[in-house]
Order: structure tokens, then sequence, then C-alpha cells
């Protein structure tokens, strides 16, 4: 139990408790307090063991050993889960006697994979390591990528997606967490951001790979599609297993880094967040997670971007070869949006960034992509017209990669408690890819090109981002203002060290 001190606690003065390196976080609390009464193992002695290391360079350092290794895993889940969407040009559908709605009976079944295994998957990584666990789930579903394209029948396809879903669950909320135990709150935004732009160029290097491997039709099998499964899902196990050795754990293990680095890191880190804490896993955490009100909106905000999201990124090949292109010109015309969307990404990433803000660029991404569908269903004639369609798909993409990226970036940012983050995380997912399964049923054969039903569910949930952002936005600005008229009270009276999580008074939420 720490100690209680009845000094006035160095916390308040208006300023974002926790955001800011002169803010100190429970994990050093004592130590903090133990500092000022005695000036010999002060700040200024730690001032003088930081100023010799450079933090701009060791934040490059980080970036380049961590943002590169799990963006490649990232790459490599959009582009297995996304790449049934090349498949389907390239003959899936008629090599499996499967109708429509089937196909997209096994789109759905990956969601639903997907949505019951995140939160069990980033409870694993919280009692095992990245390590370990990352690279494992990526072998796991490498394989099941792979037999994709051997399946004979339509049960075949129906088990493997679903199991694909379920391999690839942990992935994204693991990363994010992981994120979380390197970097101080108002830098993961960016690097989340980074990490999610590889979805983007998924899309881009998928459109290339599909019209080059389309040209495999022949080569043991009449159509092409199998080789796209195969070779794609090859290349996944083997990048793999080589991530056991590239995959970092934690800083304090951490063998690129030097002692100081690594003492450094965990100053930076102590003064902003609870990366530091030795925290050990209890379920009553993970209840605290599930009894938050702010962790279901952070869900719920995802949710109102992945049916979009999920959609396009699934229907786009079908979509654009609807408009009258052959299927080899239409792998090729997914790779411009997709690359519209990466720009997009990191420019309003770095716009959130450097505003301190989530919802209002949330907001913008969603309006954006807004125009994208607006013009797509305003065009009644897709055929004749095909070049106007494109186009609104590069507004769609240009929104909906940005906004969904700094979604999932909330709750890294707010969330305080090691378990709690990492169940507020898979929460997250979970709740959003409830979207993804809904999303997954509405684009019918029958209603192409125009897919009026679907791009309409698209708009109505993008003005449902909007609703939800906006709703964040004041909840948790007042929430600020509230725990802001409490501080003097809390300067005053003193305050128990030991730390209460993102309910605690001295925590601040970013916006």
């Amino acid at each position: 139990m720490a100690a209680e001190y009845t000094r006035k606690a160095p916390i308040g003065d208006g300023q974002p408790a926790l955001s800011t390196a002169d803010t100190p976080d429970v994990g050093t609390l004592d130590k903090k307090l133990e500092d000022e009464f005695d000036p010999a193992s002060g700040s200024e002695q730690e001032e003088a063991e930081a100023g010799e290391v450079n933090e701009k360079a060791l934040l490059r350092k980080i970036d380049w050993r961590l943002l590169p290794a799990v963006g490649v895993l990232y790459l490599l889940s959009f582009l297995d889960r996304s790449n049934v969407g090349n498949a389907r040009i390239e003959g899936l559908t008629d090599d499996l006697h499967m109708t429509g709605n089937q196909y997209l009976t096994g789109l759905t079944l990956y969601f639903i994979g997907y949505v019951l295994f995140e939160v069990p998957c980033n409870i694993i990584l919280k009692r095992t390591t990245p390590r370990f666990w990352l690279p494992t789930l990526t072998v796991v579903w490498g394989i099941v990528a792979t037999l994709m394209g051997v399946v004979q029948d339509l049960t075949g396809f129906f088990i493997a997606r679903f199991f694909l879903g379920v391999t690839e669950s942990g992935l994204f909320p693991g990363v994010v967490y992981y994120f979380s135990m390197w970097y101080k709150r108002e830098e993961r935004q960016f690097r989340i951001s980074l990490f999610f732009g590889a979805a983007a160029l998924a899309g881009s290097f998928g459109g290339i790979l599909a019209y080059g491997i389309g040209h495999m039709a022949g080569v043991v099998w009449e159509n092409g599609w199998r080789w796209i499964f195969i070779l794609e899902g090859t290349a996944t196990v083997l990048v793999a297993i080589a991530a056991f050795w590239f995959i970092h754990n934690y800083p304090e293990t951490a063998k690129f880094l030097s002692e100081k680095e690594r003492s450094f890191i965990q100053q930076r880190l102590a003064s902003d967040s609870d990366a530091t804490r030795d925290e050990r896993f209890t379920w009553g955490n993970v209840v605290s997670a599930l009894r938050d009100p702010k962790c279901w909106l952070y869900g719920l905000s995802f949710h109102a971007m992945s049916l979009p999201l999920y959609t396009f990124s699934l229907f786009l090949p079908t979509i654009i070869k609807d408009l009258g292109y052959k299927a080899a010109n239409a792998q090729l015309l997914t790779i411009p949006p997709y690359a519209f969307a990466f720009v997009t990404t990191i420019g309003v990433a770095t716009i959130s960034e450097r505003m301190g803000h989530r919802a209002i660029p949330i907001i913008g991404s969603a309006l954006f992509a807004m125009i994208g569908y607006i013009i797509l269903l305003a065009n009644s004639d897709p055929i004749g017209r095909p070049g106007v369609s494109y186009l609104g798909t590069f507004f769609a993409a240009g929104g909906i990669y940005p906004a969904t990226a700094l979604a999932l970036s909330w709750p890294a940012i707010n969330v305080s408690g090691q378990t709690k983050r990492a169940v507020a995380n898979g929460m997250q997912i979970s709740i959003g890819n409830l979207g993804a399964v809904l999303g997954t049923q509405l684009y019918r054969s029958n209603d192409g090109p125009r897919y009026f039903v679907g791009h309409s569910f698209a708009l109505a949930y993008l003005a449902g981002e909007i609703v939800v952002s906006a709703l964040l936005y004041f909840l948790l600005k007042r929430e600020n203002k509230r725990r802001e008229a409490i501080s003097p009270e809390v300067k005053e009276v003193g305050f128990l060290v030991d730390w209460n999580g993102d309910d605690d008074p001295r925590w601040r939420f970013q916006f």
C-alpha cells in the first residue's frame, strides 16, 4: 500500500495531468514525492541523466524498430482478409459453385470469428509477450489463408473464412496495446495512424499482386484465384517465422536499447501514463472496462466506421468491375484510391497530432467520405459514366481510412490501466466489427452496378460516426472541466498515491 502524504500534491494547477512530461504518474509518484523531501536525489539529478539521451533520436530509433515490423504484419493481415474480393473476380464463385448470397455469408463468417476472439486474444497478449503472441498469430492465420487456395467446396470456404477471422482477431488490438507500452499518450495516435496506413497500402499492393497472379490462370488450375491465396498466404507464414526475431517485447527488455535509454524511456513514460507500472492481470480490471460507458462509445465509434471500411475494401474490385471494366483492369484500378487513402491517413494524422484533437478531424474525414458515397448514389448511369463513380471511390477512401485510424487510437490514448486498456482495445474492435458483419450482407450481385442499398448504409453509418464523435467530444471535454474544478481541493487536502486508472481526478482525457 502506498504511503499517504498530507503535503500539497504536486499535480493540478489547471494543467492536463498525465499528458506532459512534468506531470508525474503513480508508477513513480512515491519517488517523485520523496525526491521533493530529499533534494539530493531530486529532479536535478534526473535531468542530468536524461540530458545524456537525445529524445528525438531515441524516438526515431524506436520507430524504426517497431513500426516497420508490426506494419508489415498488419499489411499481410489486411491483404489476407481482403484478397477474397480480388479472388472473386478471378473465378472463385464460379469454381466453388456458390451463389452471390453464399459468398456474402462467407464474408460474414470471417467477422463473426473476429468479433468472438478479440478480447480473449488481448488477454492472452497481456499474460504472454508480444514477441511470442503476435508472430504466433501470424503463422497460424498464414496457414489458414494458404489453405483457402485448396478448398474444394462451399463448406471448406466457410470453415476457412471463419478461422481466418479467429486467427487474425488479436493483431490490431494487440498492437495498439503494444504501442501504449512504448509511447507517450500524445505520441500514440500518429503511430497508430501510420500502422493503420498499412491497410491502405495492402489495398494497393493487393491490386498489383492480384493483377500479376491472375495471369497464372491455367497453371495447375483453370482460374488464377487459388494462386492468390496460396502465394500470399505462404508469404505471410515466411514473414511470420522471421517475426519471432524482429518483434521486440517491452522497453525494459529490448536489446536494441542501452541501459541509459531504457532508464530514460521509463522516466518519460512514468511522467505520462501507466506503462511503467508492474500491473498484474486481474479480472476486476476486465470488469472495469466492461462497466465504463466511454469504452462502449469508443467501440461504437469504430462500429460506425467498420461498415464503410470493410465494405469498401471487400467490394471495391467488384464495384469497379461492374462499371464495365475487365477483371484485370479492375484489379489495377483499385490501386489509385488506396494510394490516395494512404496519403490522407498520414496527412490527417499529422493535423490531428498538431491540433491535439481527435473528434474534429474524424468528423471532417467522415464528411469527406460522405461526399464520395453521395457521388456514387447520385450517378444514375454508372456504366455510361464510369468516371463519375470512380471519382466517388477516391472521396470514400480518402475519408474512411483517416477517420478509422483516429477512431482506433482513442482508447489507446484515454484508457488508463494496462489490463483495462487491453480489454478496451479488444472491446472496440469487437463492437466495431459487428458493423462489418452487417456490411458483408449489403452488396448483393443483383444490386450492381449502382449498389444503392450498400452505398446508402455506408452513407448513414458515416453520419452516425459524426454523431458519436461529437458526443465523445462533449462528454470528454465536460469530464476534464469537472476534474479541473476539483483540482484545488486535491491540492489542499493531499492525495493518496495509489493510482485509480482513468477514474483518478488527476487523469485528463484527450478529445
